[in-house]
Formats: C-alpha cells, sequence, structure tokens
C-alpha cells in the first residue's frame, strides 16, 4: 500500500479507524470518552436506590373509630306511625284510625328526659268525619321506661258540620308501642275519653 494515497495514523482508541484516505481527520476523538462517561453515570444511576419520599416513609396512623354506645338513646328524632284508639264520645263509643308524626328531643339522663311536638289525624268508624290535633310532650324515664304526658289543641272535623274546636290532656308511655289515654273537650260534643296504642316507628335520628 503505497504512502501517498493512505496516510498511517498511531493506533489510538476511539470510533474513527486507524487509517483514512487524504486528509480526513477524526474530530470525535475527544466526544468519545465523554460519551462512556455519560452512559457509566445513567448505569449508576439506575441502579442506584431511589431517594426515599419523607411522606411515604411516615407511617399513616387512623384514629380508632369512635361509636356511640347502641344503649345511649340521646338525639334528636322524627317518629312516624299508625295508631289506633276507642273513644267514648256524645255518650256513645266509637273508634278512631289514623297515623301521627313526632319531633323529639331525648336527654336520657336529664330530669325531663323527652320534649317534643306530635301531630296526628285520624278518624272515626261509625261517626263519619275525624280530628287533627298538635300536642307538645314531655316525658321522664319511670320504672325503666319512658312515660309522659300531652297537653294541646284538637279540631273535630265532619262532613255535616262546621270544624268544632276543642282541647286534650294525655298521659303515653313507651314499650317498643306507645299506649295513651286521653281526656278533653270539643266545643258542642262535650267531654270525651280516649284510649289507644301509638305504634311510634324512629325514621330519622340525629
Amino acid at each position: 500500500m503505497s504512502s501517498r494515497y493512505v496516510a498511517l495514523k498511531p493506533i489510538h482508541w476511539g470510533l474513527c479507524p486507524q487509517a483514512l484516505e487524504g486528509q480526513q481527520r477524526c474530530t470525535d476523538i475527544t466526544a468519545t470518552p465523554r460519551r462512556i462517561a455519560c452512559l457509566v453515570a445513567v448505569a449508576v444511576a439506575a441502579a442506584a436506590p431511589a431517594a426515599a419520599d419523607p411522606a411515604r416513609t411516615t407511617p399513616i396512623t387512623v384514629p380508632p373509630a369512635s361509636f356511640p354506645p347502641t344503649s345511649d338513646l340521646d338525639g334528636t328524632y322524627l317518629w312516624l306511625g299508625p295508631l289506633g284508639a276507642a273513644s267514648w264520645i256524645a255518650d256513645r263509643w266509637d273508634s278512631t284510625f289514623g297515623a301521627d308524626a313526632a319531633i323529639t328531643v331525648v336527654r336520657e339522663r336529664a330530669p325531663v328526659a323527652l320534649v317534643g311536638v306530635d301531630l296526628g289525624a285520624s278518624r272515626w268508624t261509625a261517626r263519619g268525619g275525624g280530628r287533627v290535633w298538635v300536642d307538645g310532650v314531655i316525658g321522664t324515664q319511670l320504672i325503666g321506661h319512658m312515660m309522659g304526658a300531652s297537653l294541646g289543641p284538637i279540631v273535630e272535623l265532619s262532613a255535616l258540620a262546621h270544624p268544632r274546636f276543642g282541647a286534650s290532656i294525655g298521659v303515653w308511655g313507651f314499650a317498643g308501642i306507645a299506649p295513651f289515654a286521653r281526656l278533653g273537650t270539643i266545643a258542642d260534643l262535650g267531654i270525651f275519653a280516649e284510649v289507644g296504642i301509638h305504634i311510634a316507628l324512629p325514621a330519622l335520628r340525629r
């Protein structure tokens, strides 16, 4: 091989060949070590464990759940349910069926353990017509059960007469069902007495 066409170069490490035509120069001799160094750095970084995240290393603590005991009945209630009663009015017995809703606040350990308002309506089975009432109710714990009293106005309704107004006072107890009794008076009809049962169902508690 004639030296006129091929320039012999000393042996070196790099990407350029040892023999180049004419005056071609290797411009990548200094870039090769840099590339090797970058590859080594990337490999080392990939092999090194990721830096610990302080937010992840902090243990997550969940406070224990606190539920009120089932024996604690304190709260505000909406009671709904049907009722039936037998009444002595206008010198004869008759029966009524209806429903009522009561909003009550219960504090079992207080002297007055229950305070609320009761709205109800019922219909006579023989007389025709019916009645609507709004009672204020209070209660307390006696012999292991809630017992109390009610007081409020009554409106007697009839298809053949104008509404008659009256009032009543009553007593009640709660033992799964709520028996009650009340005594009242209604204009033009006189005094009435009534005993019945209300099935009180807690529709809402807060």
